[in-house]
């Protein structure tokens, strides 16, 4: 139970937080909102000579400003209700189990009528825009997402689409890149085999008969065996044949 001085105190506090919000709202015009139309509040006449650019900048002023509204407005009927309280003889009590709310808490919060466990503001909601639907990343939602796939899937299809330029810089990356034209996400990713060794092997159409056709590539993935002491995969192999490109025996 409120003491008489208690009463008086917050009686006091909630008064001039009252005349403070109303005096923002009178003085800003409401956030310019009763000049009507956007236009009015940056002196513009119409639309007609405007960059489509300038005008979302104006729409998203003139939203945040209808925002910053609301929540005065609603905060100034907060503190009207509470007062209201206060006249009823009902402040500081629970609107929902009639138990005194905690000093503490009307300290934080003069104008709340609810004690913590009935607060009908305890919810957070987790809805989201539903722009964010056609905002999200290029991939996300496709047949192979989340799947360990070697299929082309969707973010082989941004990578593709990336290679030929995006907005980000060399400088938005977080590990350095040696050529502009790999400045997108994941850019050292194999484009169209898994394993080097694809590059030079093949195979007869059941799978058998293993072929090697000698190129830089091969040349180097035996190096990088031979460094780190590893044997080739393919065991033992007959000797290379003819590369049907250049028609030279290999070594």
């Amino acid at each position: 139970m409120l003491t008489n001085e208690q009463l008086s105190t917050f009686r006091s506090q909630l008064i001039n937080a009252k005349k403070e919000v109303e005096q923002q709202l009178k003085e800003g015009d409401h956030f310019d909102l009763e000049r009507g139309h956007l236009h009015g509040s940056v002196g513009e006449l119409s639309s007609y000579d405007n960059h489509p650019g300038d005008e979302a900048t104006e729409l998203y002023e003139r939203e945040k400003d209808i925002a910053l509204n609301e929540h005065m407005e609603k905060e100034l009927k907060d503190i009207k209700y509470a007062l209201e309280a206060i006249e009823n003889g009902t402040y500081g009590k629970c609107e929902k189990c009639g138990k005194d709310i905690p000093i503490k808490r009307l300290e934080a919060i003069p104008t709340t009528t609810y004690c913590v466990e009935h607060s009908p503001t305890q919810v957070v909601s987790h809805n989201r825009p539903i722009e964010e639907g056609v905002l999200m990343t290029p991939f996300g939602k496709f047949e192979f997402d989340e799947q360990d796939a070697e299929a082309y899937d969707a973010e082989d299809s941004w990578q593709d689409v990336a290679r030929y330029g995006t907005s980000e810089s060399p400088s938005d990356l977080s590990d350095p890149v040696d050529h502009y034209n790999d400045s997108y996400i994941e850019s050292d990713d194999i484009v169209g085999y898994v394993e080097d060794y694809e590059n030079f092997i093949a195979t007869d159409i059941e799978g058998k008969e293993i072929i090697v056709y000698p190129n830089n590539q091969h040349e180097r993935y035996e190096e990088d065996l031979d460094e780190e002491g590893l044997m080739t995969i393919f065991g033992d192999l007959p000797a290379y044949e003819k590369d049907p490109y250049t028609e030279e025996e290999a070594d």
